[in-house]
């Protein structure tokens, strides 16, 4: 079953955007896959500690999903730019009007 990481902006959102995130993985998983959602993960971390989790999350996955404002957030564009180098697929979901 294909693996999908949800990335997207979440400082400066109201709950880090985590009903985004949320929102997303469900219809991921509703359409069959396995969603790698980084909204999961708890509070108190370091913005290096996420990442270092996230990447590992992302190095998992078969695609990845831009959520809307992606291109505000530098995690996110860290995030799309080694998706790219690890040739895994990507998608704007905000072009897709979900």
């Amino acid at each position: 079953m294909e693996k999908v990481y949800i990335s997207g902006p979440m400082t400066g959102y109201a709950n880090f955007n985590r009903d985004a995130f949320n929102e997303e993985a469900e219809r991921i998983r509703s359409g069959g896959l396995i969603p790698l959602n980084p909204a999961i993960l708890p509070d108190g971390l370091s913005q290096f500690q996420y990442m270092d989790i996230c990447i590992a999350m992302l190095r998992c996955a078969d695609a990845i999903f831009m959520l809307p404002g992606w291109q505000k957030s530098e995690g996110a564009k860290a995030e799309l730019a080694l998706a790219k180098k690890l040739k895994i697929k990507a998608y704007d979901v905000s072009a897709e009007g979900s």
